[in-house]
């Protein structure tokens, strides 16, 4: 298998999440999740991502699509087309597997997999983050981590339009 079909492997449908979540469950590993739209990969992303695979053993991104994208930042985005994100998230080795969703939160995709930590940035109050109430009544974990300072897509969107 080349590297880049070994980096495609990473990005799942619904079956093939359903088949890894039950091997991971039975092996007992500890299933960490996150989403975001992931525009412009940047250290700021990196930070944050190492940080939440730190938490656990398996990693998981929940990938907004180039339409929930728009929706959620303006039709002036996704910079880069969802294939290019999930190519570049699931080619960091941290990262375990990646999982495109259409809506506008992850709740659903949530639901399926049943994360036992739920992880966002500090701008958030645990008891806000989508997907909470599913987390917590399994017992799992929510928990935020603090951004990395001065690196965010906006603010490259920002000095870019300012050049």
């Amino acid at each position: 298998m080349t590297k880049p079909e070994a980096i495609q492997r990473k990005i799942l449908k619904q079956p093939e999440l359903d088949r890894l979540l039950a091997y991971w469950r039975f092996t007992d590993q500890k299933i960490v999740f996150t989403n975001g739209c992931f525009d412009i990969i940047h250290l700021g992303h990196i930070d944050y991502l190492a940080k939440a695979a730190g938490l656990g053993s398996k990693l998981i991104i929940g990938l907004n699509t180039d339409a929930s994208t728009r929706r959620l930042k303006g039709s002036h985005r996704p910079i880069n087309d969802e294939h290019a994100r999930a190519m570049i998230l699931a080619s960091l080795s941290f990262v375990d597997a990646v999982v495109l969703f259409d809506e506008d939160t992850p709740y659903e995709l949530i639901k399926t997999v049943q994360p036992d930590i739920l992880v966002k940035g500090a701008d958030y109050k645990a008891g806000d983050i989508v997907g909470y109430d599913i987390v917590t009544a399994k017992g799992g974990k929510v928990e935020t981590l603090e951004y990395l300072p001065g690196y965010s897509t906006s603010l490259i969107e920002k000095r870019i339009k300012e050049q």
